[in-house]
């Protein structure tokens, strides 16, 4: 259920909840800002997640901290970051290095930003990327290009302190004057940080649940046989058990909402509907760039977006394997193609 919420200008501050206030960081996509929430208490401001490293965040965040003295002056600062995508944890380090303040983190998150800002920084792409892409069955000239997600990880983020609070699932965060419990949810990211405050009725859902998207769930080069759509589909099922429905959701993209059990069905059903269709089209061998039709309904073939639909139907295809319902074949040619495993049927067709 939407909201009456108009989004604060870029730089400014909005009242979102008691405690609780809201920026917008600018983004350069076409999913154009991603939501900053502020817990204060007057003497204590948490600032979960924090936008990307660049000149028109950095201009959003300049504005804001001599726009409101009291976040870099007086008061302590500690920044909570939800999960290490670009638009979460980019300014992470920059605002801990200029504000003196304590960044938070799950360990797996931590350390997989630590990995990609390392990766990135490589002169060359390494061997595995190659050979996964190869497999997914990218025309040569699309695997000679450069990462553009690697390359841009490492210009979008700004360097992590080499020390951290860890965040696990269950643990207390306190506040704007009230407890947070850390429920931390995988398929999107490794380890992703939400904050439920029960007392409030408040949800921090980040990216694992949004209101008119879904997520990225993706294999990586890194696993090539992972399975985070199991995960993706348990943490649904996790949130819809640990989190009230009559929470205010307030989540990293788009508006704040209520109705939290309906989205979180809603997701579920777009997945499932998705995989019934890659099963339909699974009759045949395919390669993972042949799924993208019946998965996405649409073509794709190039740029970032090829990258991640690559890396979203290779976890299609992994939870069909892993599942039993799926094998996978590798060619002379060194790609990899897909088909049901004789006899499997739909999960709908059994019963």
């Amino acid at each position: 259920m939407s909201i009456a919420f108009l989004p604060p200008p870029v730089g400014n501050l909005y009242q979102a909840a008691l405690g609780v206030r809201w920026m917008r960081a600018p983004l350069p996509f076409a999913l154009d800002h991603v939501n900053v929430w502020l817990l204060e208490d007057g003497e204590r401001t948490v600032v979960v997640d924090t936008g990307m490293d660049n000149p028109a965040n950095r201009e959003a965040w300049d504005h804001l901290l001599s726009s409101h003295g009291g976040l870099a002056a007086g008061g302590r600062i500690e920044v909570l970051v939800t999960h290490m995508h670009v638009d979460h944890v980019g300014m992470a380090g920059a605002l801990v290095d200029r504000l003196g303040a304590q960044l938070h983190m799950t360990e797996g998150e931590y350390e997989s930003v630590r990995r990609a800002v390392l990766e990135a920084s490589q002169a060359l792409p390494p061997r595995a990327r190659h050979s996964f892409f190869r497999a997914a069955g990218w025309p040569d000239a699309a695997i000679a290009e450069p990462s553009l997600l690697q390359g841009g990880y490492l210009q979008s983020v700004s360097p992590l302190p080499h020390h951290y609070s860890r965040l696990r699932d269950g643990d207390t965060v306190m506040a704007a004057s009230t407890s947070w419990e850390v429920i931390a949810g995988s398929g999107h990211s490794p380890e992703h940080a939400c904050l439920y405050s029960e007392e409030r009725r408040l949800f921090i859902s980040g990216d694992q649940v949004l209101p008119r998207i879904s997520s990225n769930v993706s294999v990586t080069f890194h696993e090539p046989e992972a399975n985070p759509m199991q995960g993706w589909l348990d943490s649904i099922a996790m949130l819809r058990e640990r989190v009230a429905d009559d929470v205010l959701v307030l989540p990293a993209h788009h508006l704040p909402f209520k109705g939290l059990h309906d989205r979180l069905d809603q997701l579920e059903a777009g997945q499932h509907a998705a995989l019934d269709r890659l099963r339909d089209a699974l009759s045949a061998p395919l390669r993972i760039v042949d799924t993208f039709v019946p998965l996405f309904r649409r073509v794709i073939d190039h740029g970032v977006e090829l990258e991640l639909a690559t890396g979203e139907a290779a976890a299609c295809l992994n939870y069909l394997m892993h599942r039993g319902e799926a094998i996978k074949e590798r060619g002379a040619d060194g790609v990899d193609r897909y088909r049901l495993r004789e006899g499997s049927a739909s999960p709908l067709d059994a019963g």
